[in-house]
């Protein structure tokens, strides 16, 4: 019988920097993912900890690691051949049908581009799916970017803004809050119009306040949240906001049922 709760071993295929403190692992697998799902990443006495899928594709995944503690720093030290242990996917992903023949507007702060990343890449591939992308993302500062490659490719077909907190010599785009790009939206039609938001909590919060002002609709706003998530098979209760399971019931929310997911 399959033991869910044992990670198996896979091997990375190449490891890209992104950041000082950002790597993207590909890693040879072939998992059942889908966009917005996270597995558990683990190295044996060290540790193991919820990561987002960022990309995937048949016999792939990728995941965007920020150095951060004990785990991730022993994460950023290996190398391509070397191994790591996976368990999952798990959680839910983006509804891809809640998405097809409409526009999509995707606000992202900081490494909450990551579990979008695969997603506009199947939309960038595919781009007959919506009626049009557009993507925000906000960073810290140019040295924070992540997909800096990807977010020009992306560029060419897309409408994609760029934007930094804090600026530095050689930064030719734009300064300020994402919420910032968000008021100078203008939405035709609400109605017609859905909306993903991943980052920090008091980006999330106030990127809310704006969509709800350019008149979208809570149920057509999906959110992704991260929560103390750990047996990823909503078990242990590290992520359970009262009867909720964030590991399980998602991390992708309709926004109808997050803003009633209070702590």
């Amino acid at each position: 019988m399959n033991n869910p709760y044992r990670p198996e071993r896979y091997e990375i295929i190449s490891i890209e920097r992104e950041t000082a403190y950002d790597y993207t692992f590909r890693v040879a697998a072939r998992l059942p993912v889908a966009s917005g799902q996270f597995v558990a990443v683990s190295l044996p006495g060290v540790g193991e900890a919820p990561i987002s899928v960022s990309d995937f594709g048949p016999d792939y995944i990728e995941l965007t690691i920020r150095r951060v503690g004990h785990l991730t720093q022993a994460l950023h030290d290996l190398r391509p051949g070397d191994g790591l242990f996976l368990r999952g996917p798990y959680g839910n992903g983006f509804p891809l049908e809640e998405f097809a023949g409409r526009r999509l507007l995707i606000v992202t702060g900081g490494s909450g581009l990551a579990p979008v990343k695969s997603l506009i890449n199947c939309y960038y591939r595919t781009p007959g799916e919506v009626t049009e992308l557009t993507l925000a993302a906000g960073f810290k500062s140019p040295q924070d970017v992540l997909f800096q490659r990807d977010l020009e490719r992306w560029a060419g077909r897309l409408a994609v803004t760029v934007t930094v907190d804090q600026t530095c010599d050689g930064w030719s785009g734009q300064v300020g809050l994402v919420t910032a790009c968000v008021k100078e939206l203008n939405l035709v039609d609400p109605g017609q119009t859905r909306a993903i938001v991943v980052g920090p909590p008091l980006m999330m919060k106030f990127t809310l306040l704006e969509l709800a002002k350019l008149g979208l609709a809570p149920e057509h706003i999906w959110v992704s949240l991260e929560r103390r998530m750990s047996c990823g098979l909503g078990k242990c209760g590290h992520c359970k906001i009262d009867a909720t399971y964030v590991c399980t019931d998602g991390p992708v929310f309709n926004y109808t049922r997050a803003r009633k997911l209070i702590d």
